[in-house]
């Protein structure tokens, strides 16, 4: 089901928006019953998906930023608590300047910047990447010459696009389907995806621990297929990508995990070993070794060759390894256009000079 949809059912579902502000608690609340959890997630990246511009690290530490994209000059200058675009074409000529208010994206692969005119949000050019330490074109952004001053510096971006992008970078910036950056919390907290927590907190005070349970978005309830919808909300579902056209961008939907992974061949009978949080607690960082994957793998597969599959392990055994599966299984694609390498989430078996499947 494409989130839009999703979104119009009963019930929490990410990027819902329909909660009014103070029906939010914040993590402090939530951190005096779930300290742990509350504590590792904060190290996670998604907790630290935007902030504000003049609080960036990358902006602190490269504060003076350059790029020329055809006849203009893009620069952003950062000093005290300010981070200024400005776009010229040489000097003595006219110039363009605007404050950057948001940057999204932690930075493990790039970061882009978000500023404001005439009550629009506009989404910079150029963002900064990780793999060049410097700035470059924006994803999605046009690569032809810009027809102005105002056109190099940014697009604008439809209300509802605006919504979405602080509904998956921040919590709370959408409440009664109205767009509030003023009230939004910074990055992905507890309550983007376990939803408001006001009423959950007073049924748990009360004693009414039964019904307070239920009155909390737990998302392990979910089936195998809710489950991996729930966190496409802003990954990107096999239906938004189909439903949008984003599955004729090639390695572009590679960023798309849910959309990849349900086109794998094991997800023909949709099965909990086989969901985004079967593999990635949402609530610590982020595993980068390969190895802490195989044993999830090998809840599915068979670890001998030879040995016959049963209801318990379907998969059969792999004839070359049973180490380090993803490194064979999930390859990274580069993406020269967003400047990053990602792990594709479409598990297969990949042969050399095979094409990229869409």
């Amino acid at each position: 089901m494409p989130t839009e949809a999703r979104v119009q059912s009963p019930g929490w579902w990410p990027t819902k928006g329909d909660a009014s502000r103070d029906s939010y608690v914040g993590t402090a609340t939530c951190a005096r019953c779930h300290a742990s959890k509350a504590a590792t997630q904060q190290k996670h990246a998604m907790a630290h998906a935007a902030v504000r511009a003049a609080d960036s690290e990358i902006l602190r530490q490269h504060d003076s930023l350059s790029f020329r994209l055809g006849p203009y000059r893009e620069e952003i200058v950062t000093k005290g608590d300010k981070s200024v675009l400005t776009v010229t074409t040489g000097e003595g000529t006219p110039s363009l300047s605007t404050d950057l208010l948001w940057a999204f994206g932690v930075g493990h692969m790039g970061q882009t910047y978000v500023y404001e005119k005439n009550g629009s949000y506009y989404e910079s050019r150029l963002s900064f990447f990780s793999s060049t330490q410097d700035l470059n074109l924006t994803p999605g952004q046009s690569h032809t010459a810009p027809a102005s001053l105002e056109d190099a510096a940014g697009r604008r971006m439809q209300p509802a696009e605006s919504r979405g992008c602080f509904a998956c970078h921040t919590t709370a910036a959408v409440t009664n389907n109205q767009l509030d950056v003023n009230g939004a919390v910074l990055g992905i907290t507890c309550e983007a995806c376990h939803g408001p927590g006001a009423r959950h907190v007073a049924a748990m005070r009360a004693g009414k621990q039964e019904e307070g349970a239920h009155l909390i978005m737990n998302p392990a309830r979910l089936d195998p297929v809710e489950s991996v919808d729930f966190c496409g909300a802003c990954h990107r579902t096999w239906e938004d990508v189909v439903t949008n056209g984003f599955v004729v961008l090639g390695v572009l939907n590679t960023r798309y995990a849910p959309y990849r992974l349900e086109n794998s061949k094991c997800w023909g009978k949709p099965d909990a070993r086989l969901t985004c949080v079967a593999c990635h607690d949402p609530h610590q960082p982020l595993e980068h070794d390969p190895a802490a994957y195989d044993s999830r793998c090998l809840e599915c597969h068979v670890n001998q060759p030879g040995a016959k599959t049963t209801a318990d392990y379907p998969g059969v055994a792999c004839p070359v390894s049973t180490k380090n599966c993803t490194t064979c299984h999930m390859p990274k694609i580069d993406s020269s256009i967003q400047h990053s390498t990602f792990t594709d989430h479409w598990i297969r078996i990949v042969r050399p000079g095979q094409p990229y499947p869409n």
